[in-house]
């Protein structure tokens, strides 16, 4: 069972509204807003008070729209050749990523006579989208171009923004500086949600909160300041006792050496917990919680089912239906990404669909 506690997403708004203030707090709903269902997590951040959204697709900003009818809502993915038109019927703003989608947004509002609202990436050190240098001397060099649209937001985004003491953080901030100083004055942001953390210098007008919204920690250091908002419970279907020496699970990876008390639930990697999670011989892997008591995962994680050591846990909580926490206040996406070797952010969008989802808190 997974279970979205919409109530902390709003008071991580409200967090982060409080740290950014007096700049613009919105909000990156992408991937299902990460995988947590991008309709009720909208919703709910409308509701707080966000106002202005950001998306990676133009398929998830008309979904979007449909939510939000009065919502600013910008396309990081930018501006694919042709579609100009669905942004302009949605009322949609395009993150402009290269001189030729410059051209082609500009082409458009002088086709309709109409100065339409965009936003542009300045590439700032990450080599991924938005305007290199040969880029920005291109555009800015044509005036009339800016005269043409509407410019309603000049933005960036940090590399290594997770590390607080990596020096690419203060040399993007000032690239970032001498670039925007080079386009017609608008809105300017830099910082997403670890960038957030960094501090004031890195706020400008607007940040654009996605993780931290969501429980995830941004940054490697530290302990998370944001509430858990995502908790996934797996079931115990059978409970069985095991000898010294037999071992538990595919590929018999995991030798007892203990008689020892085994729960078997119903959770697995296609739930999105990571095989990586396994705990052979001499290995540790997922601790999941049943009450208050550490049950370590014995074995490999397979498809539906995980196997954990519950010899410890007293029989009033170690029963057939009993719920073992997987993920929630006991266990972070951060400490589970750790565990599995990636980051909260493939933690929570992999969560998938098979689980029974309840929303709490709205």
């Amino acid at each position: 069972m997974l279970t979205i506690d919409l109530g902390a997403l709003a008071e991580n708004y409200r967090d982060l509204c409080e740290r950014t203030r007096p700049a613009e707090c919105a909000a990156v709903v992408k991937a299902d807003a990460y995988g947590l269902g991008m309709a009720q997590a909208a919703a709910v951040l409308w509701r707080t008070g966000c106002r202005t959204y950001f998306v990676a697709t133009i398929s998830e900003a008309i979904d979007l729209r449909t939510l939000l009818p009065e919502a600013m809502i910008y396309v990081l993915n930018g501006l694919l050749a042709g579609t100009a038109a669905s942004f302009h019927a949605h009322n949609l703003r395009p993150v402009l990523n290269s001189a030729r989608e410059v051209r082609e947004w500009a082409g458009y509002c002088t086709h309709v006579r109409e100065a339409l609202p965009c936003a542009v990436h300045l590439d700032t050190g990450m080599n991924r989208l938005g305007l290199s240098g040969t880029d920005i001397d291109e555009v800015t060099g044509i005036a009339e171009l800016w005269q043409t649209v509407a410019l309603s937001l000049v933005m960036s985004h940090l590399a290594c923004a997770d590390d607080c003491t990596h020096a690419k953080n203060a040399q993007q901030r000032t690239r970032f500086d001498v670039l925007r100083a080079m386009f017609p004055e608008a809105p300017t942001s830099l910082a997403n949600s670890a960038g957030i953390l960094l501090g004031r210098d890195y706020h400008y007008d607007l940040v654009r909160p996605g993780i931290a919204l969501y429980g995830g920690h941004p940054q490697r250091q530290g302990e998370s300041p944001f509430r858990s908002v995502v908790h996934l419970m797996g079931r115990i279907l059978q409970i069985r006792d095991a000898e010294i020496g037999e071992t538990v699970g595919y590929g018999a990876t995991r030798t007892l050496d203990r008689p020892t008390r085994i729960a078997v639930v119903s959770a697995g990697y296609a739930d999105g917990l990571f095989r990586a999670l396994s705990a052979g011989d001499g290995e540790k892997g997922l601790t999941g919680y049943l009450g208050p008591y550490p049950v370590p995962i014995l074995g490999r994680v397979s498809m539906d089912l995980i196997s954990v050591d519950v010899t410890d846990v007293p029989e009033a909580f170690c029963q057939r239906g009993a719920w073992v926490e997987l993920l929630g206040p006991n266990v972070s996406a951060h400490a589970m990404a750790a565990q599995a070797g990636t980051i909260d952010y493939e933690v929570l969008t992999s969560l998938g669909n098979r689980a029974s989802r309840r929303y709490i808190g709205s």
